[in-house]
């Protein structure tokens, strides 16, 4: 079968969108063989192979780069698009989907799941997504061995979203009557549903701050 060559050129934006997609094409299993050559504002990439693994390569490179384009740089409305098995790799640390909608919900973000439910659409940045999901990771450390899933649906939401400490909210969700200690499993559990914990928890904090600042 005959080989070709085929040389693609790249334009980027900006040094972040080069070096995000010159790491992404290094894990790309590719069917060709590559070249690559970063330049000040765009990359250029040599392929060989036949035509058919050349078609696929040049097609794996391009949506690798719509992907990245999509994740830092917002759309007409505002929004940006990001799979969030791809912000939990970067970010270094996994947390429940339910805990960071809740949290971009109550920052006030727009949150939404694409048509096929693997892709985030939200009006939060994707370096701020970053941020936002490693001090979820640490909230999550201070209590996962003493949580059940339903409470720190409760906890770390209000947690990171009003900069409590994570054992201070459970503390405070035992106190306001939303959780209690089960001796027998060693773990805090909600009492009441999550939606409803969440909402008194979030009402006792708002009062409080109202309070204060009278």
């Amino acid at each position: 079968m005959s080989r070709a060559k085929r040389v693609i050129t790249i334009h980027v934006r900006s040094e972040e969108e080069k070096e995000e997609l010159l790491k992404e094409i290094q894990k790309l299993r590719l069917p060709a063989f590559i070249y690559v050559h970063g330049k000040l504002d765009s990359i250029k990439i040599n392929v060989q192979g036949t035509k058919d693994e050349i078609r696929e390569t040049m097609g794996k490179i391009r949506a690798i780069h719509n992907r990245i384009r999509a994740k830092l740089y917002p759309d007409k409305r505002g929004l940006y698009r990001y799979s969030p098995d791809d912000l939990f790799r970067e970010a270094g640390t996994s947390v429940s989907l339910p805990v960071l909608l809740w949290i971009l919900q109550l920052k006030g973000e727009t949150v939404m799941f694409d048509e096929d439910g693997k892709e985030l659409i939200t009006s939060l940045p994707w370096t701020e997504a970053l941020e936002l999901v490693r001090e979820l990771g640490q909230a999550l450390a201070e209590v996962s061995l003493q949580t059940t899933r339903q409470i720190r649906e409760v906890v770390l939401p209000v947690s990171v979203v009003y900069g409590i400490p994570a054992e201070e909210v459970l503390e405070l969700l035992v106190e306001l009557g939303l959780a209690e200690w089960k001796e027998d499993k060693f773990k805090y559990e909600l009492i009441k549903n999550k939606e409803q914990a969440l909402e008194e928890v979030i009402k006792h904090i708002s009062k409080e701050g109202e309070e204060y600042e009278d």
